[in-house]
């Protein structure tokens, strides 16, 4: 049995439908259907010639489009933008029929596409309150990106603290193990630096901390300056800092860059009305990789190197061989001096 409906009824009921005649020409738009192609004039066309039946495939008839009747039509409506839509047609009487349409799960897209509101979708439809659904958890997902990013950002900047000196921007000695350990384990050529400020605890006693700081900040810049951007400058005590030089392959580059540091470390650097002078002391271990190092061993011949240097008076680079250690005991850092005012 088939059953009439009046246009208004089904325009309140299901807004986005068509109705057809005998000849499966269109005789009635709902308001949403019309909103698809305001520009189009759907009414008095052949509905196959106004859509095209996706699937069930191969339905290019009247009579094959009737045999589909309360199947699900996938179509595309004819113009721009595309439109795909579900649909289902039912029999309306003298050879009548109506054909339900619905976006199916491309309704965001559709109403974003054709600007629909709630008033364009029947009073029981579940589609705004999907929509709402939908809007509502990507707000949650873009706030939970956010919270995620800063998360990051946050977990970054702790990281980056904790492997920094505060002071001087450079890295401290968490960051230097760190990079000694990635180096001994890949059996690298490289270099360590032991570097101890001479004469600075007279700064500190004579100028104050202020002073102190500043001089180390300077020193700190200029190491930076002197080095590769390949290298790793860290302080690791109050006035002592390590270098350490990935892929060197002759110690005549390591000669160089430490007289460069020791020169840059001895010119004086005013604070206030005086001037602070210091110079640097250097003991260096040049690891040529291949051998059984560890970190601590690596640390305490540099050490050895560096009171060497010391001990022979300062302001030198000594470079570790295995005859430090038979003198080890009588390598002691000798007492600082103190600075010039101007």
């Amino acid at each position: 049995m088939t059953i009439a409906f009046e246009p208004d009824v089904l325009d309140m009921l299901c807004p986005m439908h068509l109705m057809l005649d005998g000849q499966g020409v269109i005789t009635h738009i709902g308001p949403t259907t019309q909103k698809l192609r305001p520009d189009m004039s759907l009414i008095g066309m052949r509905f196959l010639d106004a859509f095209t039946v996706m699937r069930p495939r191969g339905i290019t008839t009247l009579d094959q489009l009737r045999n589909a009747r309360h199947l699900k039509l996938h179509l595309e409506m004819a113009g721009v933008p595309p439109a795909r839509l579900k649909g289902v047609l039912v029999s309306s009487g003298q050879n009548s029929a109506i054909v339900n349409l619905s976006f199916g799960i491309s309704i965001v897209d559709g109403v974003r596409d054709y600007a629909l509101t709630n008033a364009d979708f029947a009073a029981t439809d579940l589609a705004i309150e999907m929509l709402y659904l939908v809007e509502a958890k990507t707000a949650a997902m873009e706030s939970s990106r956010k919270l995620n990013l800063r998360l990051q950002g946050a977990k970054l900047a702790a990281e980056e603290q904790a492997f920094t000196d505060t002071l001087t921007g450079l890295k401290n000695r968490r960051a230097l193990d760190q990079v000694l350990e990635r180096l001994l384990t890949i059996n690298a050529a490289f270099a360590v630096m032991h570097i101890d400020l001479d004469y600075f605890k007279a700064v500190n006693d004579t100028l104050g901390h202020a002073a102190g700081d500043h001089v180390l900040q300077v020193v700190a810049k200029a190491m930076i300056e002197e080095t590769r951007t390949t290298d790793t400058v860290a302080r690791v005590g109050g006035d002592e800092f390590t270098v350490i030089l990935p892929d060197v392959r002759d110690i005549n580059v390591l000669d160089r860059i430490g007289r460069r540091i020791i020169g840059r470390i001895e010119v004086p650097i005013p604070f206030n009305n005086s001037l602070c002078e210091i110079s640097a002391s250097i003991g260096t271990v040049w690891i040529q990789g291949g051998n059984s190092a560890t970190r601590e061993t690596v640390m305490e011949d540099a050490d050895l190197a560096l009171y060497a240097s010391k001990n022979d008076g300062r302001a030198r680079q000594t470079f570790y061989t295995p005859e430090l250690r038979k003198t080890a005991n009588s390598l002691m850092p000798p007492t600082g001096r103190g600075i010039k005012r101007p």
